[in-house]
């Protein structure tokens, strides 16, 4: 299955054109929020939130992907987040390779 084009629209042609999404505005979050973070770990978080959407085919959930992808570049380049909304999309929690407990009792009881 074809993916829809909007996500190209969305994430293709600013690359392409070094256009906002990862090339310039990278370095720009990283100074508005004080980072500590490498312009190129902010690179890849945001092709990765991209990445994980990878194969919906959905129009109307494309839609709302797309939707909710403009605002939230939006709200980050506006200064509308503070450092803990930017800061959650590296927490160790959201990372691929997260092992969760395999019942409640033994996550529960986990000491780390």
């Amino acid at each position: 299955m074809r993916r829809p084009p909007r996500i190209f629209e969305l994430h293709k042609s600013p690359l392409r054109d070094n256009s906002y999404f990862e090339l310039i505005e990278s370095p720009e979050i990283q100074n508005m929020y004080s980072l500590n973070l490498p312009v190129s770990a902010i690179r890849t978080k945001i092709r990765q939130e991209f990445e994980r959407h990878r194969y919906v085919n959905q129009l109307p959930v494309v839609d709302v992907l797309v939707a909710k992808s403009n605002s939230e570049y939006q709200e980050t380049l506006n200064y509308w987040k503070q450092l803990s909304h930017v800061m959650k999309y590296f927490r160790v929690e959201e990372g691929p390779t997260v092992k969760l407990p395999k019942n409640f009792m033994s996550g529960f009881l986990e000491i780390t």
